[in-house]
């Protein structure tokens, strides 16, 4: 994905599979790739998101209204918000309006916005089901649900919950929630587009280029990697994924694909932990493990290049030799990235890195599609179902019960 500024690289070795298994599981991957083009085709299946000329369920004309909130507020978890946070932390220079996130339940969050003017704040609720137990908890609690409200966007699925019947009772704006898609794919759906144009992103570049890792060059970096993780997740060796972030832009990203993989792989015993590790900050605390303990991990090193000029001056505190004088602090933190990438190619730690050159809408919406079609294939390979989370479910009925 060069073209588009995003350098890959893959330094994950396994042992070679004999010639029989290796052209098994080359010809699975070619096939799971082509049902994955009829879904994309397919208005009924999840990854029709992917579609260029996906449907979204607003039209720009009937949401231009509440362009002029300077102030957005969204309320939803996991899947519904995580992938507006991933855009908006890393378009946040070119977002000009103030948002919040009310992702968890904080009282203290709670209690310190109910006394700002909630009425020149925009509020977009976001439940697939439309029965999210905190979201729901949040906006009554911030008491936002008014006769004819005009600061208030309501998303659910189009059928007899909590969030739908309110948008009838009290003549509330109401965007039907695509049933066919979960909410850790729904980041380029409703879901993430709608948010992401009332902050002024650009959504149509954000989508231009989706599918770009199935081409060319891509293709093979994604079949390789597809297939080695595959392997070394079907083979319980390596159990954990480190995403080692140099750039903070980058972080809320993170966090999605950290669901995205989370939910979608760890079934039937399998699947893997991914954990976001702040870097360099976590070479003084977490480095030592990663480098010498146990050798379950593999490692995902994504940094971003910015031309940004802010340097160390040291003048006359000390010797001006001083081998960080002069020095730009990004050129300090990519010291210490390309050290630790030798370390890890000398000890053999399994590695890949995601250089992005340019934080643009379309260098994200790439981002976002690369690891959707790849933890597709992972599961897929692994005999998994990649758009189902029972387990979930159970806690959701649990809680539930718990609370009549």
């Amino acid at each position: 994905m060069s073209k588009l500024n995003i350098i890959l690289k893959d330094n994950i070795r396994i042992k070679k599979f004999n010639n029989k298994i290796s052209s098994q599981i080359y010809s699975k991957f070619e096939k799971i790739v082509s049902d994955i083009y009829k879904e994309i085709n397919d208005a009924k299946k999840t990854l029709n998101v992917l579609n260029k000329n996906y449907r979204f369920n607003f039209k720009p004309k009937d949401i231009n209204k509440f362009k002029k909130f300077k102030k957005i507020a969204l309320v939803g978890m996991g899947g519904s918000i995580l992938g507006a946070e991933a855009i908006h932390n890393f378009l946040r220079r070119k977002i000009k309006k103030k948002v919040y996130f009310f992702n968890n339940l904080d009282e203290q969050q709670v209690a310190k916005f109910k006394k700002k003017n909630l009425s020149n704040i925009l509020f977009i609720i976001i439940s697939k089901s439309g029965e999210t137990v905190e979201t729901l908890s949040n906006i009554f609690s911030l008491n936002i649900i008014k006769k004819n409200a005009k600061n208030v966007i309501l998303i659910s699925e189009k059928r007899n919950n909590t969030l739908f019947l309110l948008s009838k009772k009290f003549n509330l704006f109401f965007i039907e929630h695509n049933k066919n898609i979960g909410g850790r794919y729904s980041v380029l759906s409703e879901v993430g587009m709608l948010p992401a144009y009332l902050m002024g992103v650009n959504i149509l570049k954000l989508r231009s280029n989706i599918l770009d890792c199935l081409k060319k060059k891509n293709r093979i970096f994604l079949k390789k990697s597809a297939i080695k993780l595959a392997t070394l997740m079907n083979s319980k060796k390596k159990n954990n994924i480190i995403f080692l972030n140099y750039s903070p832009e980058l972080e809320k990203f993170l966090f999605w694909c950290q669901q995205l993989i989370a939910e979608s792989l760890g079934k039937k015993n399998k699947g893997f932990l991914p954990m976001i590790s702040n870097v360099p900050k976590d070479h003084h605390s977490l480095l030592q493990l990663y480098l010498d303990g146990p050798k379950d991990k593999i490692f995902n090193i994504f940094s971003l290049e910015r031309s940004l000029k802010e340097k160390i001056n040291i003048k006359n505190l000390i010797n001006n030799s001083n081998f960080l004088n002069k020095r730009k602090l990004s050129s300090v933190k990519d010291a210490q990235k390309k050290a630790l990438i030798k370390i890890f190619t000398k000890k053999n730690n399994p590695f890949r890195e995601f250089k992005v050159k340019s934080n643009s809408e379309q260098v994200l919406g790439k981002l976002f599609s690369y690891f959707i079609i790849e933890t597709v294939i992972i599961g897929r390979i692994s005999k998994i179902n990649p758009f189902d989370q029972p387990a979930v479910e159970q806690v959701k009925v649990y809680t539930k019960k718990l609370l009549k």
